[in-house]
């Protein structure tokens, strides 16, 4: 959550005014940190494969909670950028893929609802640090709540994962996805031979332009809203009806993935996108932004799952992480970039729409990408006698 966009969202009016910061030097920082940030999502990967989920999750969420309570006392600009790319780094983009990749190490023909279970616990996680977190900045200020979070890290995260956290079953004499005679398992494929595959750059390039939309929206909804002719209020009920629409998608996505092949349930998920982004321009009244909201909860539902379990269920666990850090850095990109396109298509023509249905265009297409696309057959491998 402190690498986040929505958590450092938290803290950032009371920051801005204590440090005495301007909104474009920040929104600067923020760019600049995510970017760099994304770079993290490389080496962590090979570390997950390398060395295993125990010790690469320990170390990181250690680092990451040491990088909070040193920004929870940052005094200077120089402190603060340094202090944002490291919490957007091991947050955002490192803790991601290593979550992904344990989840996706423990799990082959159960994957898809265990990804389903696994995203809905991370949206009643995020609901309840902002219940926790949003009260304690008004209360205590942003300082005390923000070293709040990072010692909890250090004193409940980092000793429960040491604790608890496995590399794969197989290392703790476990069957795989628990079963007595497990199912045969897919191939292992390399991380060359999977970004040679089209299927990894549809379904990566799908779950980026929706990271894309996702992030600008997100960050400029209440003023999207209030320039169709809405109010606050409006904005918020919206943002309900998502959340929790997108916690029930989770669910149903994860069962519907045992059921259908997985390119025609991205190419779903991205249908419903193209037609709620298409549909944004056009609202006019409180059904119509209902309608919306829940067009875009159910999307994101689909494609959160899909993200999450895709890479271990179509390449294989043996370089999982390798495979997985390279999608999460090409959404972590994308999400940095969301919002700046969409500053900018309002600043030039002086409303978002133009962006609305240009995405809409390039989701429809990458969703019939997704849903024709055939999953790569393993190449064979010769041996020397």
């Amino acid at each position: 959550m402190p690498g986040r966009t929505q958590g450092l969202g938290l803290i950032t009016e009371p920051l801005l005014k204590d440090l005495q910061i301007n909104r474009v030097d920040y929104a600067t920082i923020n760019l600049v940190a995510t970017l760099l940030g994304a770079l993290a999502c490389l080496p962590i990967g090979r570390w997950i494969d390398g060395f295993g989920s125990r010790i690469v999750l320990t170390a990181t969420a250690l680092a990451l909670g040491l990088t909070v309570v040193s920004m929870s006392a940052a005094t200077g600009f120089a402190a603060l950028c340094i202090a944002i790319t490291l919490t957007r780094a091991l947050g955002q983009s490192a803790l991601s893929v290593i979550s992904l990749a344990l989840v996706g190490k423990w799990f082959s023909s159960k994957l898809n609802m265990a990804m389903g279970i696994f995203s809905v616990l991370v949206g009643f996680g995020f609901i309840a640090a902002f219940s926790a977190v949003g009260p304690a900045v008004l209360n205590f200020g942003w300082r005390t709540a923000w070293a709040g979070i990072g010692w909890t890290i250090l004193l409940v995260l980092v000793p429960l994962s040491w604790m608890f956290a496995r590399n794969k079953p197989e290392e703790q004499g476990l069957s795989l996805d628990g079963l007595a005679t497990a199912a045969p398992q897919g191939p292992d494929f390399t991380l060359p031979e999977a970004l040679g595959s089209p299927a990894f750059w549809l379904f990566a390039l799908s779950s980026a332009t929706f990271a894309l939309a996702y992030s600008g929206i997100s960050l400029f909804n209440e003023s999207i809203l209030i320039q169709l002719g809405f109010n606050a209020e409006t904005y918020h009920r919206v943002l309900i009806i998502s959340t929790m629409l997108g916690l029930a998608a989770n669910f149903a996505c994860g069962w519907l993935a045992t059921k259908w092949p997985i390119q025609r349930v991205m190419g779903i998920g991205m249908a419903v996108l193209a037609a709620s982004l298409a549909w944004l321009p056009m609202v006019r009244t409180e059904l119509d932004v209902t309608i919306y909201g829940i067009g875009m909860g159910v999307a994101g539902g689909v494609v959160t799952v899909v993200f999450f379990s895709v890479w271990g269920q179509v390449f294989g666990r043996a370089h999982l992480g390798r495979i997985q850090g390279i999608a999460q850095m090409m959404t972590v990109l994308a999400s940095a970039i969301g919002p700046l396109l969409l500053a900018e298509t309002l600043r030039i023509s002086g409303s978002y729409n133009s962006m609305f249905q240009t995405l809409a265009v390039a989701v429809t297409l990458l969703g019939l990408g997704c849903w024709s696309v055939p999953l790569p057959e393993p190449r064979v491998r010769y041996t020397h006698a």
